[in-house]
């Protein structure tokens, strides 16, 4: 198994479009790429922390390729907006990859820019090697709590 995090919008949407990808055998939301290990939901609203909200997948490379997951990033979410996925605005909705090793970060290089070209080079995605990864299990309880 591995493992891809990737940042585009609110977690919930996402996270609920990726767990019915063949291939994708777990999802997991949380938060990355901020300045802490760990964080909360309360906080990295706040927009002080620097962190993304994320799905985590975990992902059969025999099933679906890593390049095929990003293919489909892109279609689920629109990368030509900075900090912003519909309703939602502010830096932990940025459209971002965050990538575990160099063969992701390669792959991911080359779809951001067919992506780019694509779209006449308005893709603001960024690319980053994974950092200070925190699932959301406090918020994600609360949520489940109140269905």
């Amino acid at each position: 198994m591995e493992i891809a995090v990737l940042a585009l919008g609110c977690f919930w949407g996402p996270e609920k479009k990726f767990s019915q990808v063949n291939g994708i055998v777990r999802t997991e939301v949380g938060y990355c790429g901020g300045n802490n290990s760990k964080t909360t939901y309360e906080e990295v609203c706040s927009g002080s922390t620097n962190h993304a909200e994320v799905v985590k997948l975990e992902f059969d490379p025999k099933i679906i390729s890593y390049d095929k997951i990003l293919e489909y990033f892109f279609k689920i979410h629109d990368p030509t907006t900075l900090n912003l996925q519909g309703p939602d605005r502010g830096t932990q909705y940025r459209s971002e990859i965050f990538y575990l090793n160099e063969n992701q970060k390669k792959i991911a290089e080359e779809i951001i820019n067919l992506e780019n070209e694509k779209l006449s080079g308005k893709v603001v995605t960024k690319l980053s090697l994974l950092k200070n990864y925190c699932p959301a299990e406090e918020y994600h309880q609360k949520y489940l709590e109140k269905k």
